[in-house]
């Protein structure tokens, strides 16, 4: 069994900074990419970042040069630094991630339950 644990949403001024994070646990042998999705009310969800398990990262174009994904591997946490938000990136935001399953021998993907991110103009 594995979890994903987001924290750190919240109200925010538009122009401000939040920084999530989210947190594995469970049955973790290892795990492949994580990434960042968002789902704004009306709208489908999309993809804001990921990161493999080397380090290499890639971004929406929407939020390029604002939003930076990064990874602690030894404790199994994934963060999204969001700088200079808008109203534009009120969603909830969803971790997801690849985790290595012993029983079946392939890597699962698996959801957090999402946290509320609201920049207000």
């Amino acid at each position: 069994q594995v979890q994903l644990v987001e924290s750190g949403g919240g109200l925010v001024q538009a122009g401000g900074s939040l920084r999530l994070s989210c947190a594995a646990s469970g049955s973790i042998f290892s795990i492949g990419t994580m990434r960042w999705f968002r789902q704004a009310p009306g709208k489908q969800r999309e993809l804001v970042a990921g990161i493999t398990s080397a380090g290499s990262t890639n971004y929406a174009d929407s939020v390029k040069g604002r939003f930076t994904i990064s990874r602690d591997n030894a404790k199994n946490t994934l963060y999204l630094q969001m700088n200079s938000l808008k109203p534009e990136d009120t969603a909830v935001y969803y971790c997801n991630a690849d985790v290595w399953s012993a029983i079946t021998g392939t890597y699962r993907n698996h959801w957090g339950q999402g946290t509320q991110v609201t920049a207000s103009s």
